[in-house]
């Protein structure tokens, strides 16, 4: 299934998490990061946490359970659920993850680092014995990034990693895949309608309405249009 979706507008030495440990040797290990206020109130970031040369994460139901109950209890120290996670995808030594911030007041508001730090922490704590590496690797997109045809692509990307891997024929076979929205259990990025359902979603948490309901009018025109199709 190719995507689709409207426009939409570790870390760094982060309060617990940034620091390395005396195994870690010196900070010169760390890569570069932007200021802070790239990461924080309607930023969009692509993550990656990696394990250590070796290691590889359990990947069953329960551990999938476990990670999904990690980024909903990271998020859910966000007053109002600010930072939400349209598209996810575990692999079996890499996890990639698409974070976006829906308040943007800035100002420390929806601090993806350190949100980031606190999953770090906890995720730790559920993947033991295997190690995550030191830092997790980010990519802030970019205004023209975050256009239609642009976020489709990073999304199709992560969602196509277990098919570039061999690892299944198709994306909507593989298990360990999907989105996490507080208030929304059953959201799916492969399901049909998923992106209208979403930036529905998206554009209700920034607070326009006048797009959730332009939105809402599209999916049911397209419902509308479909159901004539079925009937001839």
């Amino acid at each position: 299934m190719k995507l689709d979706s409207l426009p939409a507008e570790e870390p760094l030495a982060c309060v617990g998490e940034g620091l390395m440990s005396e195994e870690e040797g010196d900070r010169s290990f760390y890569l570069p990061r932007l200021t802070e206020d790239a990461y924080q109130g309607l930023a969009v970031v692509h993550w990656t946490l990696t394990l250590k040369r070796g290691d590889e994460f359990q990947l069953d139901e329960l551990f999938h359970l476990r990670l999904r109950e990690c980024m909903m209890h990271t998020f859910a120290r966000e007053e109002g659920g600010g930072v939400i996670c349209p598209v996810y995808c575990l692999m079996p030594d890499h996890l990639h993850l698409i974070w976006m911030g829906t308040d943007e007041r800035g100002g420390g508001v929806g601090d993806q680092q350190k949100l980031m730090a606190f999953f770090r922490t906890h995720l730790k704590r559920a993947i033991s014995p295997a190690r995550l590496q030191h830092q997790a690797h980010d990519h802030v997109l970019r205004e023209d990034e975050r256009r239609r045809k642009m976020f489709a692509t990073v999304c199709n990307y992560i969602l196509g990693n277990p098919v570039e891997a061999g690892l299944v024929k198709t994306a909507e076979e593989w298990p360990y895949s999907g989105c996490v929205v507080l208030g929304y259990p059953d959201l799916q990025p492969l399901q049909e309608n998923f992106w209208g359902v979403f930036w529905r979603i998206y554009w209700k948490k920034r607070g326009e309405e006048k797009r959730v309901r332009d939105i809402a009018r599209k999916l049911k025109d397209k419902e509308d249009r479909d159901s004539g199709k079925e009937g001839h």
